[in-house]
C-alpha cells in the first residue's frame, strides 16, 4: 500500500462548478420553452409543464452531483428508460428532445469542458430512451 502524507484536495462537482440549483433550474427552464414550441414531441408532455421542469431540474442537479435531496429523496431511483417506457419515442423523438437541450446548453455559456460533458450525456441519455424502430 502507497501511503502519501499529501492528502488530494476534493473535486468540485459540476453541480459546484455551474452554481448550484439555480443553473440546472434555467437550463430545465430554456429546454421546456423549446419542447413548447416544437410539434413532434410537445405531445409527449402533460399540458401543464410545472411538474417535469421541477422534476428535470432536480434529477440533473443530483446527476450532476447535487445530492440525492433533489429528486431521489423524493421520487426514488430515476429510473429513466421505465419512466419513459409509455412514451412512443424514435429517433426523430430522441433528435428532437436532443435538439431542445442543446439550445438550451448554448444558452448557459459555459466553460467548453462542462459543455461537452453535458453534451456526450444528454446524447448518450436520448439514445437510450429510443424505444420503438
Amino acid at each position: 500500500m502507497n501511503i502519501s502524507p499529501e492528502r488530494e484536495e476534493p473535486q468540485a462537482t459540476v453541480y459546484e462548478l455551474v452554481g448550484g440549483r439555480p443553473f440546472f433550474d434555467r437550463l430545465v427552464d430554456r429546454f421546456y420553452d423549446e419542447v413548447e414550441a416544437d410539434p413532434l414531441i410537445r405531445p409527449l408532455y402533460p399540458d401543464d409543464l410545472t411538474e417535469p421542469r421541477r422534476h428535470t431540474a432536480g434529477f440533473l442537479a443530483q446527476y450532476w452531483g447535487g445530492g440525492t435531496g433533489h429528486y431521489s429523496d423524493d421520487r426514488g431511483h430515476p429510473r429513466l428508460r421505465m419512466r419513459h417506457a409509455p412514451f412512443a419515442i424514435g429517433v426523430d423523438e430522441a433528435r428532437a428532445w436532443l435538439r431542445c437541450m442543446d439550445v438550451a446548453l448554448r444558452a448557459q455559456e459555459l466553460p467548453a469542458p462542462i459543455e461537452e460533458a453535458m453534451r456526450d450525456h444528454f446524447a448518450n441519455a436520448a439514445a437510450h430512451m429510443v424505444n420503438v424502430g
